[in-house]
């Protein structure tokens, strides 16, 4: 078993509590099924989120999920000038026997635009035509 990694990211329209909540668990729960990774199969999550956001960390999703002894790091992106906002991104590490290409990445709602040539439904039916 190896140790990859898994991106994603998701933006909201507001900055509450309930919209980071909700958009974060909607991440994780599409990151973990389309990839086939069980809770226990996650070594650690780094998440992110742009300096609009404050209302809640992206990490008490994860432990309403049941992410309870996941080690969870919540961090500030960079403020690049003209940087995509309201954005939450995170970095998943999960043990797994796949390769690092049939990692499957999310881009939800406005952060689609972050990374197009990721795209994951293009990449799923690609590994079902095989």
């Amino acid at each position: 078993m190896a140790l990859r990694g898994i991106r994603g990211a998701t933006t909201v329209d507001a900055n509450t509590k309930e919209q980071i909540i909700s958009r974060t668990i909607e991440l994780l729960e599409e990151l973990t099924k389309r990839n086939g990774v069980k809770v226990e199969d996650i070594a650690s999550a780094i998440f992110s989120v742009t300096e609009d956001l404050n209302a809640e960390f992206p990490a008490v999703a994860a432990r309403k999920l049941g992410w309870l002894y996941t080690p969870l790091f919540c961090t500030r992106e960079i403020p690049v000038p003209g940087s995509l906002g309201r954005c939450i991104r995170v970095l998943l590490h999960v043990n797994t026997d796949k390769k690092q290409e049939e990692m499957l990445h999310l881009y939800l709602h406005d952060a689609i635009q972050l990374r197009p040539d990721l795209d994951c439904e293009e990449k799923d039916r690609y590994y079902q035509s095989r």
